[in-house]
C-alpha cells in the first residue's frame, strides 16, 4: 500500500454517463497533471471489481494511492490503498480491521470539529470538510465554513481535506485557511483535465 500525501490535488472520478475507457483516459490525465491522491468514486457500479482493479494499477504506476469511496469490502477485493468513509458507511476500526494497519481511511465531516477530532482520535488518516462552494457532483450537501478549516488547522496533526465545488480560481483561500489536500470532482471534467490537474496542483506551490 502506499502512504497518504501530505498535501496536493485530491482528484474524484467522475462516472455518470461515461464508459471504462473514458474513465480511464481521464483518469491517466489527471494523473499525469499531478494529482496526488485518487479516489474511485461510482454510485452506480457495473463491474466495480474489475474496474477498480484496472485504476489501481493505473494509479501505482504513477506511484499515486487510489482511495475507494464509501465501499470498505470493494477496497479490499480490488487492493485499493484505502477507503474514505462518509457517516454511513461503516468506522474507522472496521475498516482498518478489514484493510489492515496500514490503509489509508478518511472520514467525511462536513462542517463538525468535534466529529474531525474524534476521528483523529480513531486512527483516520485524514478528514474531509465540505461542502465549501455551490456543487454539481453535490448539489445538496451540508455547507461548510472556512472558519472550520482555520480552526481545524490549530488541532489537528493529520492531513486536512477540502471538497465542494472548487476551482482553480477558488482554491487558494482553502489551502490558506488550512486545507493541505483538494479534492475535486467537476472541476475536472474539462476538455484538458491534465492541464486543468496542473492549475490545481500550481496552487499549492
Amino acid at each position: 500500500m502506499l502512504p497518504m500525501p501530505s498535501r496536493g490535488l485530491y482528484a474524484l472520478t467522475q462516472t455518470e454517463g461515461k464508459g471504462f475507457e473514458e474513465i480511464m483516459t481521464h483518469t491517466e490525465a489527471v494523473l499525469k497533471g499531478g494529482a496526488a491522491l485518487i479516489q474511485y468514486r461510482d454510485k452506480n457500479p457495473i463491474d466495480a471489481v474489475s474496474f477498480g482493479r484496472k485504476l489501481v494499477h493505473c494509479c501505482h504506476h504513477y506511484h499515486v494511492p487510489l482511495i475507494i469511496n464509501d465501499d470498505i469490502h470493494l477496497a479490499a477485493a480490488v487492493n485499493a490503498d484505502g477507503v474514505h468513509l462518509g457517516k454511513e458507511d461503516g468506522d474507522i476500526q472496521q475498516a482498518r480491521k478489514i484493510l489492515g494497519d496500514n490503509a489509508i481511511i478518511g472520514l467525511s465531516c462536513y462542517n463538525s470539529l468535534d466529529d474531525a477530532r474524534m476521528a483523529q482520535d480513531n486512527g483516520a488518516s485524514y478528514v474531509a470538510f465540505g461542502c465549501f462552494f455551490s456543487s454539481t457532483s453535490k448539489p445538496f450537501a451540508q455547507p461548510a465554513q472556512l472558519n472550520t478549516l482555520i480552526q481545524a488547522r490549530k488541532v489537528l496533526s493529520i492531513p486536512i481535506v477540502a471538497i465542494g465545488g472548487i476551482l482553480p480560481e477558488n482554491g487558494r483561500q482553502l489551502i490558506e485557511a488550512g486545507a493541505d489536500l483538494l479534492a475535486v470532482i467537476g472541476g475536472l471534467c474539462t476538455h484538458q483535465p491534465q492541464q486543468t490537474a496542473q492549475h490545481y496542483v500550481s496552487l499549492f506551490r
